[in-house]
């Protein structure tokens, strides 16, 4: 996990100096918020209105190693740019443009693990929303696992209203009952 952290650390750094707000998603912010497991990369949401994608990319890419041949044209293409630090931890970064996103990253807060520098995480929330927005099996173990440690703190509420029109939108209504499913058998 320091390796993890530390490369998020510095990913998060690139883009604070930069003037680009960002935060950690993905696996990391499960071990915070969830059931601990094994993740051998880093995912961040990067705020990137269009017209300044190639701003940000070019920052990164100043820092990173890409991790593949054209990673800077995939990125401006669809929006993820997939890089490697010097340790060669995998870097997943998606260019944030929804309101969704740029809330997310607002409401992101530190999480300081003994040893290890402060990254910013979403909130509890936003990840079960993220998670059950991609719909991956990992990722419906990931939520159960956010249920299950988080219990009652969770603001249900809050998860419902910032999924709901992501899930309209993306014209996954399943999503929605798959996750009230979860939350009545908990």
């Amino acid at each position: 996990m320091n390796l993890l952290l530390r490369a998020a650390a510095q990913a998060l750094d690139v883009l604070h100096a930069a003037s680009i707000d960002a935060c950690v998603i993905g696996g990391v912010a499960v071990t915070r918020w969830g059931e601990p497991r094994l993740t051998a990369d880093v995912d961040l949401v990067a705020m990137s209105a269009v017209i300044d994608d190639v701003k940000t990319v070019d920052a990164l890419l100043s820092v990173f190693a890409p991790r593949s041949h054209g990673a800077r044209e995939f990125a401006l293409a669809h929006r993820v740019l997939l890089l490697r630090d010097a340790q060669g931890i995998p870097l997943d970064i998606s260019l944030g443009a929804l309101e969704f996103e740029r809330a997310m990253v607002v409401r992101a807060t530190a999480w300081r693990v003994e040893n290890c520098p402060s990254v910013l995480t979403c909130c509890a929330e936003d990840l079960v929303v993220t998670k059950a927005f991609s719909g991956r099996d990992r990722d419906w173990a990931d939520i159960t696992g956010v249920i299950s440690r988080q219990g009652a703190a969770l603001d249900r509420g809050a998860i419902f209203e910032r999924l709901t029109p992501l899930a309209e939108f993306a014209e996954r209504p399943e999503s929605i009952s798959r996750l009230q499913l979860l939350f009545d058998s908990r």
